[in-house]
């Protein structure tokens, strides 16, 4: 897993560094900016071409990475002028830096601060850092404004200037660098994984800068940004003396009338990730289409023929699934409640059945922990109530998690994993291909098969998401994200957990 470090965090992975490799600020800075420019040398020099790189500098560190930067394209014979953005006396590290630049120039006042951008030309931005506290205004924020309404290729180092990176403030459009490509240095940013933001912060890539690995090693973070290799790690050694007892036994509890093509998706997604038997519980007139469209399924029919209203309570089950397709029929409501009363094994809570829980939170409180809920936003909000910001959106599905110690599955981009205890895993994988009716479901199966082949519930959710992703990613290398159905994301399941296999072969 990468940490994903608060603002206070890094400054002290800085510190921590400059006194423990011993390196100075003013070289640790040196080689953060070599290595961004390393990044745009492969991405934008590559050519004989030489380019034109307008670089607007803050006066504190980050205006000194753009100043290394600009002095390094230089260096490298392409065209280079810097915006100096007169914010005060400057650090010692950016006047330093500046002392080493020997380019063309600009200085940029609260009295004179018009510039012109060629349309073809690169813009790096270093105004600001993550220490940001407060919204952009003055000059700055006119300047900012400039280089969004130009039509220059703009990439942000280390985070797009007026960008909170970790505010409950909601950021105003017009006040923030909207980047291209943001170049991060070490760790990801929290606010780089909020919806709200994509806008400004593009395509981001973290570049390493040589942090202190034992401060990383040392330093516990309470939110993390899931790897293939963290994930490859969580996947159970197969036993070639496995057979389908050993495998785990799933329900999925799914489907109602005009509604089964979800219990389908679900049951299909199942069993292609390892369980070893599965039962279907349906409505009485769905057999024949259950029976036909998933062979490998049990079916235990339910006494209704439109939707689901009985509890089975003779059955022998690992694991059971909730919500696909269901409805909110009344007896489907008085179902789930007495199966949170009486069952005793781990579940997977999703679509109406959350929607029944938010309809009746006490049901909520009545749950037992260590199952898995899996919202989307609009399910969130209707168990949560509204938020002002993704911010207070995170903060609030932390509450939410810890308070009733579930493990919750806040599903987007960047799918956000909730644990009890305050950690918070944002999923990696997955791409807007995935963005269409039946995704969830599918992800549904892949949980309640991992949880009846005895994942914990963390683990479960955590391989579940990121595996999930990672098949719609190679659905969309294949078939690309147009048009992209979950039933492709569902038959690249087996491939997916290959490369896991594979990743933790190695």
């Amino acid at each position: 897993m990468v940490n994903v470090y608060s603002v206070e965090q890094i400054r002290a992975a800085d510190q921590y560094t400059i006194a423990h490799e011993p390196i100075s600020s003013l070289d640790l800075m040196e080689r953060a900016a070599n290595q961004a420019f390393k990044w745009i040398e492969q991405h934008y020099l590559a050519s004989a071409k030489k380019r034109e790189f307008a670089v607007f500098c803050g006066s504190g560190n980050n205006g000194g990475d753009g100043l290394v930067l600009a002095r390094l394209l230089l260096e490298a014979e392409q065209q280079v002028k810097v915006f100096e953005i007169a914010l005060g006396e400057g650090s010692p590290d950016y006047k330093a830096n500046l002392k080493r630049y020997k380019g063309e120039k600009q200085s940029l006042t609260a009295e004179a601060h018009n510039f012109e951008l060629q349309k073809d030309c690169i813009v790096l931005d270093c105004i600001f850092g993550t220490g940001l506290s407060r919204k952009v205004e003055g000059f700055t924020a006119e300047v900012i404004k400039e280089i969004n309404q130009a039509t220059a290729e703009v990439i942000s180092i280390d985070i797009p200037s007026g960008l909170f990176a970790e505010d409950n403030t909601e950021n105003e459009a017009q006040l923030v660098v909207k980047a291209r490509h943001t170049l991060t240095f070490q760790f990801p940013k929290l606010a780089f994984l909020f919806p709200q933001n994509a806008l400004f912060v593009g395509n981001w890539h973290i570049i390493s800068i040589g942090l202190s690995a034992e401060y990383i090693a040392q330093t516990p973070s309470t939110h993390y940004l899931s790897t293939q290799d963290s994930v490859a790690r969580l996947l159970k050694q197969t036993n070639s003396f496995a057979h389908k007892g050993s495998n785990g036994r799933a329900l999925l509890m799914a489907g109602s009338e005009g509604k089964m093509g979800a219990a389908i998706l679900a049951a299909r997604a199942c069993l292609r990730s390892g369980v070893g038997l599965l039962s279907l519980q349906i409505p009485e007139h769905a057999l024949a289409i259950l029976q036909s469209a998933v062979p490998e399924a049990m079916v235990e029919l339910d006494a209704c023929s439109t939707h689901l209203s009985e509890l089975k309570r003779e059955l022998k089950l690992d694991a059971l699934g909730i919500g696909p397709g269901i409805g909110q029929a009344e007896e489907t409501e008085k179902l789930l409640k007495l199966l949170i009363q009486e069952s005793t094994v781990p579940m997977v809570f999703d679509a109406d059945a959350l929607n029944i829980l938010a309809a009746n939170p006490t049901y909520i409180a009545f749950l037992k922990p260590g199952n898995i809920l899996t919202p989307h936003p609009g399910e969130f909000k209707r168990l949560v109530g509204e938020w002002k910001s993704d911010f207070e959106r995170l903060n609030l599905l932390k509450d939410f998690a810890q308070r009733h110690k579930q493990i919750v599955v806040l599903k987007g981009r960047y799918t956000a994993i909730a644990i009890p205890d305050g950690r918070v895993y944002f999923n990696s994988t997955g791409n807007s291909g995935m963005a269409t009716g039946g995704s969830g479901d599918a992800l549904t199966g892949i949980l309640t098969s991992l949880l009846a082949q005895e994942y914990s519930a963390e683990k479960a959710a955590i391989l579940g998401v990121y595996v999930h992703g990672l098949a719609g990613d190679l659905a969309a290398e294949k078939l690309g994200t147009i048009g992209m159905l979950p039933s492709d994301l569902i038959e690249a399941l087996p491939y997916a957990f290959r490369l896991l296999q594979e990743s933790e072969s190695k």
